[in-house]
């Protein structure tokens, strides 16, 4: 079993994932952190606790940064999730409110109570996570390992030509994680293009799990539709369960080991691109998937939820 908390911008793929984490037997989550990205941090935080309360569980929450390290913030992509986060579902108070720890402390305080144990896994926006860096030398000796989803090596970008959506949206921030070097495993469109989730999958989540698997097959309808105008018509890409799943089934994905720099400015900014330099340490950079095992690891685990 690993001990994960999650750094979320939820976002429907990230409900995805915290329900999945909830619901995995190997994994013990100690907490969310939540940073800018599908919608800005004050309702990504909102929606965490709303996440936790759905699936009945009492964890910390703690507030993340609210704009990028060096560049202006920016707009959230409403189209791709909706203004709230969550599709077409409307906005809720949670009961429970975020801890009073800044989330990059928090992360520098549970690293240091779990050393070598926390597995750290960012599906937003990499701020935080730099700031713990930043702020504590020992941080990263301290973890397990930083799984991230985003970047893309091969594949292209989505959000530009040439960069993934949580690199480009704090690419100075990615660049001091990826500095961080071995423990760095990035889950990037190279594999999560591979794995696939359509209306139909949702639906048998929804016939299994009424509950929780209903409010995700809500929440796909919108997600779905978002695909389907940019050309995508055979699902939607499961991007950050990908990276939750890589935390527990590493077996499942072919990993490269390659030293990444991330563009920070010019046509290119947000890129992940392999550094010739020599200076900084390789990460391991997933190139290949068992996209039925993982896809049908996620619809096995889910089928537990309520």
């Amino acid at each position: 079993m690993i001990k994960l908390i999650i750094d979320t911008d939820p976002g429907i793929d990230d409900a995805m994932a915290i329900f999945y984490a909830a619901a995995a037997p190997d994994i013990e989550l100690l907490g969310l952190t939540t940073i800018f990205g599908n919608v800005t941090t004050p309702i990504a935080t909102r929606n965490a606790l709303r996440l936790l309360e759905a699936a009945d569980l009492s964890l910390p929450v703690a507030h993340g940064a609210e704009v990028p390290l060096a560049m202006p913030p920016f707009s959230p992509s409403a189209q791709v999730h909706g203004s709230e986060g969550f599709g077409d579902i409307p906005a809720e108070i949670p009961k429970g409110r975020p801890v009073a720890e800044e989330a990059a402390d928090f992360l520098i305080r549970m690293a240091r109570e779990h050393k070598g144990e926390l597995v750290l896994c960012p599906i937003g926006p990499l701020t935080n996570i730099a700031l713990a860096i930043q702020r504590d030398p020992d941080f990263v000796t301290n973890v397990k390992r930083i799984v991230i989803m985003g970047g893309s090596f091969e594949e292209g970008g989505n959000i530009t030509p040439h960069a993934e959506a949580n690199i480009y949206h704090d690419p100075h921030a990615a660049d001091v994680v990826f500095a961080a070097g071995s423990k760095v495993v990035m889950v990037g469109l190279d594999v999560t293009h591979r794995i696939l989730c359509t209306q139909e999958d949702f639906s048998a989540i929804a016939g299994q799990s009424p509950e929780l698997g209903g409010m995700l097959q809500k929440m796909s309808e919108f997600y779905l539709a978002f695909y389907a105008t940019v050309g995508k018509f055979d699902g939607c890409s499961l991007h950050d369960p990908a990276a939750v799943i890589a935390c527990t089934n590493p077996e499942l994905f072919e990993m490269r080991k390659t030293p990444i720099r991330v563009a920070c400015e010019g046509e290119e900014i947000g890129a992940t691109l392999a550094d010739t330099t020599g200076s900084r340490q390789a990460v391991s950079v997933c190139m290949g998937v068992d996209s039925d095992a993982v896809k049908s690891l996620f619809l096995k685990r889910l089928a537990l939820l309520p």
